[in-house]
């Protein structure tokens, strides 16, 4: 029995000892391979396209487009539309190609005197978003999208959707430091930073096909959740959803690119597989180029949710640590403007919330960290132009 044990002993120390933390080295590889993002639209909105290049796990920078570029739509009866460089690694054409289902087309990138070209492919029908609908499950609002092609043509989906918030600080700073008279006096209108809105886009592929139902009709196929408790549901949250029609050859793209991106991690996940999109170049036809262009008219709902249509008086978690101490003048002072450098026991990141009255006099100020007191740490302060006023309250 004691040689049993010490053996065990023995054995779990062995294991111990032996274990060695793995850390793969970045690669090596000084390629840079190009990365063509985007749908040739045929209808009426714009069509946008991203040129980048891909980075190594290891590089301080994600993201590293391609500016200069020449970026041209063809078609396969001579049908040339050159998009403008509008932002960093974006070409747009602004207005609606209106292209003919007659047509195929297909995509030109000039790079660095090199030309890469997508394969010719057709114009593929979008049918209508029915319906952007949620539900609420285990304390998680759960948005979903609803389509149908009553033509049973369409058959291969991907949407993408951005989302906005509106949202306020955990405190409300009525005071603020002017450094000109080094004074703390109350904000105007346009330096209040309570109200913001946030926004963000989708960062997973959402993909279905309706290839081996009976009907192509899709039904609240999800998109994505959010808790109650999250700042997205604090007052007001919008989702814009555009939902693409792909080939069949496309779709088996983005299932590829979805399971070597995002759903790795296990001996049991998918294993990582290579990419093969309908992009290449013309000089070099084994140089890897990432991206697979498709042509169809985008279609797109958006959707407001507001606070009082969720269940409950759930409160939002707010992100970060917040409290309110106070700063108290070594002598009290009246009047509103206040020396800042008579203040005592006040912290380097003061922020002042509101005036501490004794009476008629100013004492002090309670104050707080910018986090807690500035929404524009991380959001905006001007209601995107398309924001539509929040229905009255009964």
């Amino acid at each position: 029995m004691i040689k049993l044990r010490n053996t065990y002993y023995l054995l779990v120390f062995a294991l111990l000892c032996c274990k060695k933390p793995f850390n793969p080295p970045a690669s090596s590889s000084p390629d840079s391979y190009l990365v063509i993002e985007g749908v040739i639209n045929s209808g009426s909105g714009n069509t946008v396209i991203k040129v980048s290049r891909t980075v190594k796990l290891n590089n301080s920078v994600g993201f590293n487009p391609v500016m200069g570029a020449v970026v041209s739509v063809e078609g396969d009866k001579g049908y040339i539309y050159f998009l403008v460089d509008s932002a960093r690694g974006s070409y747009s054409s602004y207005t609606g190609l209106n292209l003919s289902p007659t047509q195929k087309y297909r995509l030109r990138v000039k790079v660095d005197n090199k030309d890469y070209v997508s394969d010719y492919v057709e114009v593929i029908q979008n049918p209508p978003i029915d319906s952007v609908g949620y539900n609420i499950q285990n304390g998680m609002v759960n948005l979903y999208v609803n389509t149908h092609d009553p033509t049973n043509k369409a058959q291969f989906y991907r949407w993408d959707y951005q989302e906005t918030w509106q949202f306020h600080a955990k405190y409300e700073s009525v005071m603020v430091l002017d450094t000109t008279i080094n004074a703390i006096v109350a904000r105007r209108s346009d330096q209040l930073e309570y109200d913001c809105f946030g926004n963000d886009t989708s960062s997973h592929i959402v993909l279905f096909s309706t290839e081996k139902l009976g009907k192509d009709v899709v039904f609240q196929n999800p998109l994505t959740q959010m808790a109650l408790t999250s700042e997205k549901a604090e007052r007001r949250y919008s989702i814009l959803v555009k939902q693409y029609a792909l080939t069949q050859d496309a779709f088996n793209f983005y299932q590829n690119l979805e399971k070597n991106s995002e759903q790795l991690g296990s001996i049991f996940d998918a294993q990582p597989s290579q990419l093969s999109g309908n992009i290449h170049s013309e000089s070099n036809p084994k140089e890897p180029v990432i991206g697979y262009v498709t042509v169809s008219n985008v279609q797109s709902k958006r959707v407001y949710i507001n606070h009082d249509d969720l269940p409950g008086d759930i409160q939002p978690i707010y992100p970060y640590d917040c409290s309110v101490d106070t700063a108290y003048y070594s002598a009290p002072k009246t009047g509103e403007n206040q020396v800042q450098n008579t203040l005592i026991n006040r912290p380097i990141d003061f922020i002042p919330v509101s005036p501490v009255y004794a009476g008629p006099v100013i004492v002090g100020f309670t104050y707080s960290t910018i986090p807690c007191t500035y929404c524009t740490f991380r959001g905006a302060t001007q209601a995107p132009y398309w924001w539509l006023p929040e229905p009255a309250r009964n």
